[in-house]
C-alpha cells in the first residue's frame, strides 16, 4: 500500500484517528479492543481494514455514533477535512441530540455550593465522614 493522501483501504485505528473520532491512535486501537467500535453489525479489531461503503457504530463516553464512511485517508487533517470522510446517518444524530438536551436539563438542576468550605464546615464534615464508615 502506498502513503498517499487517499487509499481504498485503510486500518480501523488509523481511520479513526485520521477522522477525529480519537486523540491518538492509541486511543482508538483501545477503544476497538475494548468493544466500542463495530464494523459492519460484528466487533472488530485494530487492524481491521475499512473500505468506502463500511458502517460503523462507534461509542465514546455517553456519545454513539452511527455512521458510513465515504472516503479513506491517511492524512489527520482539519476538522472541515475528517467531517468528509464519513456521513452519520441522521437518526444517530438525532439521538446524540436528544441525549445532549437531557444531560444539558440534567445538569441545570444539580445545585452547587457558592463557596467552599469554610474550616468549622471542613472539620463537621470530616467527622461525619469517620462516623459513617
Amino acid at each position: 500500500m502506498t502513503r498517499n493522501d487517499s487509499t481504498d483501504r485503510l486500518r480501523a485505528d488509523k481511520w479513526l484517528w485520521a477522522a477525529r473520532f480519537f486523540k491518538t491512535r492509541a486511543l482508538a486501537a483501545a477503544a476497538i479492543d475494548g468493544g466500542h467500535v463495530h464494523l459492519n453489525g460484528a466487533r472488530t479489531k485494530p487492524g481491521k481494514l475499512l473500505r468506502a461503503g463500511d458502517e460503523l457504530r462507534i461509542r465514546r463516553g455517553t456519545e454513539e455514533f452511527h455512521i458510513k464512511i465515504k472516503k479513506v485517508s491517511v492524512r489527520r487533517g482539519p476538522a472541515s477535512e475528517a467531517v468528509g470522510l464519513y456521513e452519520e446517518t441522521p437518526e444517530s444524530m438525532e439521538k446524540r441530540a436528544q441525549h445532549a438536551q437531557q444531560r444539558h436539563v440534567l445538569q441545570a438542576s444539580v445545585t452547587h455550593p457558592r463557596s467552599r468550605p469554610n474550616k468549622q464546615q471542613r472539620r463537621k464534615l470530616m467527622r461525619f465522614r469517620k462516623q459513617a464508615r
